[in-house]
């Protein structure tokens, strides 16, 4: 399975950033670690192994944003 996914980034009228994106992939990755920790501590009603795949798919789409972020910021999306 391999989906596109888009995020829209909080903007103000002037086209400002709003919400830094390496705060949107250090959200992703403290929920997926929340989540595991749940798991962890016996959470009822949690499926591991659809926590650890959830997780890693947060982990993985926080990665992405980063490497766009690097790529932006050194100019190669230019």
């Amino acid at each position: 399975m391999n989906r596109e996914v888009t995020l829209p980034l909080i903007v103000d009228d002037r086209g400002t950033l709003q919400v830094a994106a390496a705060d949107v992939s250090k959200l992703l990755r403290t929920v997926g670690g929340r989540w595991l920790r749940l798991v962890e501590a016996g959470q009822e009603g949690l499926d591991e192994d659809t926590v650890a795949a959830l997780t890693i798919e947060l982990a993985k789409l926080a990665d992405r944003i980063d490497v766009a972020c690097i790529a932006h910021s050194s100019g190669a999306g230019s």
